[in-house]
């Protein structure tokens, strides 16, 4: 294949390597999708054999079924002409071979990327998949460090070489022929049974893996030789040198042995065995570093011990159906090297058994209760960017769930989503969001199949508290989306009155397509932009139009068509109606509904002017859920807007506390400060905003009005520019600087006032402008046009500074009267 050659709807772009099942190419799908995918051509000779093409194709039926976040997602087995490929997800990442190689690995590192291989290998095998190609090169670790199984099944698909009646499996990867049955690449991995050329089945996988392990651990494979007939040779007849490192645990070293077992009925029996035993150590482990990093330099031991955490050799071994030798001699090991704090916690756990006995001590206080939680973005994991509504809208439902119960707080989205792509750890978001504890999830959608794996981290000291697997049908996300908010409230030791349960049992709708429907319209709304929130209002209504009775699709039909005036889309007169009517029918379908009541709020304040009215649906909202960051935003602007400083301030820092990093949230703080006239902590509060993201672009022009006041013109000037700058008009942004350069502030201010001010600038904006130039006339020509079109904004009118000047004109006063302020 040549760079930039098409291959059905897929445009390659760089070759990536060879092997022994064609080339493999780096491409961009051309198609709806518009993704990066690696590319595999199958090679002439294999496509042109009707029998291997006959296996080919069973067995990628077989792979194509394998769901799972640790394996390589399939995402086409397709052809052209006479040319097979296969399209998978293209892994941004290093080899397991070059990512040992760079650095040595430690245990627990070890253990980690070993529990993530063999929850792969179990996950096939209960497909009925068999590997037999496990290798350094067939794993890809990500910069986020999830591990990636690669070429599931397709070893199976190469014709085997045969020397001497000696068949062996060649490679799928790296294959090098250097003479007739001599093959390179894979035999240091191979298992007994596989060099003999026998019938392979899953143990295979558990001796291949085995010796990946050996070799993270040692920096060397198991079985060496200078040919592949010796390494073949050591394989069927050697035994590995033993691994001798202190540094690895005794247990560890067990499993290596057990999986390096020549006769495979010595070895793990399944994957899932060798599975249960990599988590088991790996908990220990843990546990082993918690206890050491809380111990004191003088040798003590910390004050409280976690006994819950430890399970005896007997139960440990019973769990794996071995007996209870092997377990012992790990714990007397762990017993050794961490003497002093290990003596004092069995001490603790005779004492415990002696007072009531271990069940009760891991049932009755051993955790405390997690008051405060933010949900992070679930990755989406399907290769679909058409998918990021479903993570994404997960993620917010679940956020939305667990607010509603009242002993727990629980961060809102902008905030959360703040960290979305980027690899920040546990430790730094907690700190950040002043959390105890962080969830993240993987989400992975095949076909009709959801799959979701939730993770439960403390925030203090980045240790897993919890981890769970759902793999439902898409048929039952809703049922899905309740049972992760029922289990993770349970894990956080949330005690659930019966109330707390309904709420979280309650179902927006039972119709999973218009649930659909709804979480990609909140994706679109999200974004915040006109063209986004009319995606979002046609989303919206089609949820309706196949749930007629869809509440929260109503509320989010009136949030859209409320924001699009203000975002520089239809006019108010146009949307507003359409906003009030939507929230209404949410109101009449869900009268308890928060965000119903919420989304009626701006419909009354800047439309109708209703200003008690407004205030009892935000009080509503707040009540229904207390922890709603935007009830308390919007409320915290009403307050404001009739002076109400004090109540409008604790309301601006409630939704901040909820909501730290959201961008509108800490801006709004800076506008309520500025509006009450504390210019230098309004100034501190919008710098701090821009700090979060500087490419906001209505924080600028807050700013602007900020330096404005204070005096500081040229500060004021270049801040406007920068808002207009920022919201694409960069022809505003010129006449801006052009008119400051020239003329100074007033030099500024005719610029943006006069003929060739920008089109988009509403009414509000120019009629302070022109109160700063002195032209009172114009100044009110344009407030009255400003009430009469229902600029979103005039309802700061009474306490707004820059219209000190005009307020004891008649025609003002006439103003704020028909604005009706109570």
């Amino acid at each position: 294949m040549m760079i930039d050659q098409t291959l059905s709807h897929y445009r390659i772009t760089s070759k990536l390597g060879s092997g022994g099942m064609g080339d493999v190419y780096l491409a961009e799908d051309i198609g709806e999708l518009e993704r990066t995918v690696a590319l595999k051509v199958i090679p002439a000779e294999l496509a042109a054999d009707p029998q291997r093409m006959q296996r080919f194709v069973q067995e990628a039926r077989a792979v194509s079924a394998l769901n799972h976040p640790n394996i390589l997602t399939v995402f086409e087995f397709g052809q052209e002409g006479e040319t097979r490929f296969i399209a998978t997800e293209y892994v941004e990442g290093k080899t397991l071979r070059q990512y040992s190689n760079e650095a040595s690995l430690g245990a627990s590192e070890v253990l980690d990327i070993a529990t993530q291989i063999a929850a792969a290998l179990d996950a096939a095998h209960g497909k009925g998949v068999v590997h037999r190609d496990i290798k350094p090169e067939n794993v890809m670790v990500r910069k986020d460090g999830i591990v990636k199984v690669l070429d599931f099944g397709l070893a199976k698909l190469v014709e085997r070489e045969r020397d001497g009646g000696a068949a062996v499996d060649t490679e799928a990867g790296t294959l090098a022929h250097t003479a007739p049955g001599l093959v390179m690449g894979t035999v240091p991995y191979m298992s007994p049974e596989q060099a003999r050329g026998t019938e392979v089945d899953a143990r295979s996988d558990v001796w291949s893996l085995g010796v990946v392990v050996y070799e993270m651990l040692s920096g060397r494979k198991p079985f060496e030789g200078e040919t592949n007939s010796d390494r073949l040779a050591a394989i069927l007849t050697a035994e590995p040198t033993a691994l001798e490192d202190s540094e690895i645990p005794d247990e560890l070293k067990r499993i290596v042995r057990k999986t390096l077992k020549k006769d495979r009925d010595g070895r793990y029996q399944t994957m899932k065995g060798l599975l249960a035993d990599l988590k088991d150590l790996k908990k220990e482990l843990e546990f082993s570093e918690k206890l050491e990093r809380s111990t004191s330099p003088d040798g003590r031991p910390p004050a409280e011990t976690r006994p819950t955490q430890i399970a005896s050799a007997e139960t440990m071994a019973s769990e794996r159906h071995e007996p209870a030798t092997a377990s012992a001699e790990y714990v007397t090991a762990q017993i050794r090297q961490h003497r002093f704090g290990f003596t004092v916690t069995l001490l603790v756990l005779v004492a415990a058994v002696a007072i009531g006995g271990w069940a009760y001590i891991s049932q009755s206080g051993s955790s405390k209760q997690i008051g405060s939680i933010a949900v992070m973005p679930f990755v989406n994991e399907s290769g679909d960017m058409e998918l990021e509504y479903l993570s994404d809208g997960m993620t917010e439902t679940l956020i939305k769930s667990l607010s509603q119960l009242p002993n727990l707080k629980v961060k809102a989205r902008s905030s959360v989503f703040h960290y979305k792509g980027k690899e920040t750890s546990a430790q730094t978001i907690g700190r950040e969001l002043n959390v105890e504890a962080i969830l993240t999830g993987r989400v992975v959608q095949r076909r009709q199949d959801l799959l979701l794996y939730l993770e439960l981290v403390d925030a203090v000291t980045g240790d897993r508290l919890w981890g769970e697997q759902y793999d439902r049908k898409q048929s039952n996300l809703i049922a899905l989306q309740n049972e992760i908010a029922r289990d993770v409230a349970r894990k956080l030791e949330v005690t659930l009155s019966g109330t707390d349960e309904q709420r979280l049992a309650k179902n927006s709708t039972e119709n999973v397509e218009a649930y659909q429907l709804y979480l990609k319209g909140r994706y679109h709304w999200n974004k915040r932009t006109v063209d986004e929130l009319r995606k979002a209002a046609e989303d919206f209504q089609k949820a309706i139009d196949v749930e007629p009775n869809f509440a929260l699709a109503y509320a989010g039909l009136a949030d859209s068509y409320s924001l699009i005036p203000e975002y520089g889309g239809e006019p108010p007169h146009e949307m507003m109606p359409k906003a009030r009517a939507a929230a209404l029918k949410a109101l009449a379908l869900d009268e308890n509904l928060a965000e119903a009541h919420t989304a009626y709020g701006p419909v009354l304040l800047s439309y109708d002017h209703d200003f008690g009215g407004a205030e009892r649906e935000y009080r509503r909202a707040i009540e229904l859920n207390p922890n709603y960051a935007t009830a308390h935003h919007y409320y915290a602007e009403l307050l404001g807007s009739l002076g109400r400083t004090e109540e409008s301030l604790a309301e601006i820092r409630r939704a901040r506390e909820l909501d730290p990093l959201s961008l509108i949230i800490n801006r709004t703080y800076g506008v309520v400060l500025l509006q009450s006239r504390r210019y230098d902590e309004a100034l501190a509060q919008l710098k701090e905003t821009v700090e979060l993201d500087s490419s906001f672009p209505s924080v600028h022009y807050n700013l602007g009005t900020v330096q404005q006041l204070k005096g500081n013109y040229a500060e004021s000037a270049e801040e406007f520019a920068k808002w207009r700058e920022l919201g694409g008009d960069a022809q505003g942004a010129a006449l801006a600087r052009e008119g400051y350069s020239n003329g100074g502030w007033e030099g500024f201010l005719r610029a943006v006032t006069g003929p060739r001010r920008p089109v988009d600038l509403n009414t509000y904006v120019l009629a302070a402008f022109h109160v700063a130039l002195g032209e009172k006339d114009k100044a009110m020509v344009k407030l009255a046009e400003s009430y009469d079109n229902r600029v979103n904004i005039i309802f700061w009118l009474k306490v707004d500074p820059r219209f000190d000047k005009v307020r004891d004109d008649p025609r003002f006063q006439t103003l704020v009267r028909k604005i009706g302020y109570p």
